[in-house]
This record gives C-alpha cells, structure tokens and sequence, in this order.
C-alpha cells in the first residue's frame, strides 16, 4: 500500500474518532490521491446498509463530506496556516441505489489549492463549490450520486 493512502486514510479515521464520530463508523480508506484527485471508499456493511441492503444516504453523506473535506485539508496542512474549514450548503443526487462498497471522487484539488492560496492571500472567507460523484466499487463508470458541496474557508493565522 501506498504510504500517502495509508496514512491519509489513518488521518481520516484517526479524525473520525476524535471530533466526528461517524466518519470512524463507516470506515472510509482513501482509495487514490493526488493533487487533483481524492478517491475514498466507503464499505458496504451490516452498519451501512439500509433496510433495502442497498447504502444508507446518510453514510453516502458521509462519504462526499469525508472526500471533499480531506481534499482541502491537503493544502491547508500544506500551508501551516490555521484554515478554519465548513460546509456552507450540500446539494445531492440520488441516482440509484448504490448495492456494493461506494467510491467517492472529488477532482477538484488544483482548484482547491488555488482557493487555500486565495484565502492566504486576502485574509478574508474564500468559498467554491467541490463537486464529488459516488460510483459502485465494481461499475466506475455508471454514477450513484452526485453531490455539490460549497467548501468554506477563512485563515484564522494571527
């Protein structure tokens, strides 16, 4: 295993357990990453599932927020600056129901890293709207759910 997917996974859950307890309940792994791209996956479980077996729209929230919040948390670790870091609103399309492991990707990392230098730059809250689609571990091509997910960051450096 690649050892920046390890320990970016690790950081997830490690997160997960400290301030957001259902981020470590439904065991995210980063799949992929680069800096244009977060690949996370979310198991399918007793613990995922919903009563049609099919994953829970909850845990797919879940999921968009895990991929779109870590992908700006690179840059923003990057940059030793103190980043306050929010979701300003969440949209989602649920296209069909998700039946095995899902995979989240968000490929807006070079926007968001552009936005974490906006932010340093101007002192002020920058915003911008990550896009991250859901794909069945077994059919990357057919997309589950699509979710827009407005990140909202201001430098809180003294």
């Amino acid at each position: 295993m690649d050892w920046s997917r390890f320990k970016l996974t690790w950081m997830i859950r490690i997160f997960g357990i400290t301030k957001v307890p259902m981020i470590w309940y439904c065991r995210p792994t980063v799949i992929e990453q680069s800096e244009k791209l977060l690949s996370v996956k979310i198991p399918l479980k007793y613990k995922t599932k919903n009563h049609l077996s099919s994953m829970y729209f909850g845990v797919l929230a879940v999921g968009a927020d895990v991929t779109g919040g870590f992908l700006a948390m690179i840059p923003i670790m990057k940059s030793k600056r103190k980043i306050a870091l929010v979701f300003k609103d969440f949209h989602a399309d649920f296209l069909r129901r998700p039946e095995e492991d899902v995979i989240f990707k968000c490929y807006d990392g070079l926007e968001v890293k552009a936005l974490v230098e906006k932010c340093i730059e101007s002192g002020e809250r920058e915003n911008y709207t990550l896009t991250i689609e859901a794909y069945e571990l077994t059919n990357q091509i057919e997309v589950v759910a699509r979710f827009k997910l407005t990140l909202s960051i201001k430098d809180k450096t003294e």
